[in-house]
């Protein structure tokens, strides 16, 4: 039986740091992921996307628009909430660099869930979200990661 990742239940606890910079950069990314990624409000990626938006999904275009264009391909329009519903484990910054990890239930062959980890790691410019990697692989299916919830 596979086991989930203990999720935080304290998101503003995993914002705070007494370094300004940092918290901002946390922000900035839980922002973009609760406004763009998880209410997919593509229309207001540039809030928080560099035009010189550089990405490491290779299912995803370059650029701003490389985002946009994702983001509409891959999720429907939702409200926007306070929090992230997504299951976050943790939400780090280190500089220009801010990850985050989330649980992502999955069913084996056999259909049983079982839970992986999936991170995201952003880098910040000028206050903008200006790179992004991820462990997505080309082979697997462009998805809405707002339906792989606990």
């Amino acid at each position: 039986m596979s086991v989930p990742p203990v999720v935080s239940q304290d998101h503003a606890a995993l914002l705070a740091s007494t370094d300004p910079k940092l918290a901002a950069n946390k922000r900035l990314v839980y922002d973009m992921y609760r406004i763009v990624l998880q209410a997919g409000l593509a229309d207001r990626a540039h809030e928080y996307i560099a035009d010189g938006y550089i990405q490491h999904n290779p299912n995803a275009g370059q650029g701003l628009q490389g985002l946009v264009d994702y983001v509409r391909a891959t999720r429907p329009e939702r409200p926007i909430l306070e929090v992230l519903d997504l299951p976050l484990v943790h939400l780090m910054a280190e500089g220009d660099y801010v990850t985050t990890t989330f649980v992502r239930p999955e069913k084996d062959a056999n259909g049983e869930t079982y839970y992986s980890s999936w991170f995201d790691l952003y880098r910040i410019e000028d206050g903008k979200i200006i790179e992004h990697w991820d462990p997505m692989l080309k082979s697997d299916p462009k998805i809405d990661p707002n339906d792989r919830k606990l």
